[in-house]
């Protein structure tokens, strides 16, 4: 072979055409469903977002949030935008900080337990189990619960008579918040190296001193993620705060009397036949969905933070 022929004989054999066989076909069509899946996923939250803006927009005003519903009235009427919901924005709050006050402080505890002095029992096993049983029960059988043993039980003996209230609201949504506390929070402690228990052991801290100064503040970032999804998963229930809380047109600072919410608000008038009750029921549901859209965004910039 010539010095000519061995050069043009290497590069034929190091060729760089790619061949086509069945493996990279199959390969490229499941790109592609893949693909078109996540476009597919992505095209109802779009078009909720776009119906939810193009038409909660509109009634966007600073009166939304400091008067109260309007009467039905017709469009040709002067005072059609008039009114707004800031008794449904003070409700839901005070419901999620009811629920809040309720759930964190034993989903933590629980927490704790199940991590640092029952982990790998029978006990935690079980626990865990029916941890993840209740995250899967629906709301509206959690607010057929709390209206038996808050609304009818508890508020007759308080009251004399059962009554709907933020309180049995926020019982009711305690309970949906609570699984969810329970297993990000149990798994943030979990996470964190045996070894920082082991320097604090060494140290010469307690089980309990290292609880409090060392595993708790190196899970507080995760814990804090669980508990603002489980805050934005309860300001957007309904079936619950229909059964426990109904509904009020009214201000409304007592907990133990029925009260707004923004959820039951945009139920109650969006079924309405009413053009500027369903004005509003689309204004809250871009308030509700903005509030739901910041704590996700909250929780997501916590994480990356830590």
């Amino acid at each position: 072979m010539t010095s000519q022929e061995f050069p043009a004989s290497l590069a034929k054999g190091r060729s760089l055409e790619r061949t086509v066989t069945s493996k990279t076909i199959f390969s490229s069509v499941m790109t592609g469903l893949v693909f078109a899946c996540a476009i597919l996923a992505l095209i109802p939250l779009l078009a909720l977002l776009f119906y939810v803006i193009s038409k909660g927009a509109v009634r966007l005003s600073p009166q939304l949030f400091t008067q109260l519903p309007p009467p039905p009235f017709q469009r040709d009427s002067p005072q059609f935008s008039s009114g707004g919901f800031g008794n449904a924005i003070v409700g839901t709050f005070m419901t999620v900080v009811i629920a809040s006050l309720i759930s964190i402080p034993f989903g933590i505890l629980s927490a704790i337990y199940l991590s640092e002095f029952a982990r790998d029992t029978k006990l935690a096993n079980a626990v865990s189990f029916f941890t993840n049983v209740l995250s899967g029960v629906p709301s509206i059988v959690m607010g057929v619960f709390a209206y038996s043993l808050i609304v009818i039980a508890i508020t007759s003996l308080v009251k004399g008579s059962p009554s709907y209230s933020a309180i049995a609201a926020g019982f009711a949504l305690a309970v949906l918040m609570l699984p969810t506390i329970v297993r990000t929070s149990t798994e943030a402690l979990e996470s964190v190296p045996n070894n920082l228990r082991q320097a604090s052991t060494g140290l010469g801290a307690s089980n309990y001193q290292t609880i409090l100064r060392v595993i708790l503040p190196t899970a507080v970032p995760a814990i804090l993620t669980g508990i603002i999804l489980a805050i934005a998963r309860a300001a957007g229930e309904t079936a619950p705060i229909i059964f426990t809380a109904l509904f009020s047109n009214f201000w409304n600072w007592d907990p133990w009397q029925p009260t707004a919410t923004l959820s039951v608000l945009v139920y109650n008038f969006a079924i309405s036949p009413f053009a500027n009750w369903q004005e509003l029921a689309w204004a809250a549901s871009l308030v509700l969905i903005t509030l739901v859209l910041f704590a996700n965004v909250l929780a997501r910039w916590i994480i990356r933070k830590r």
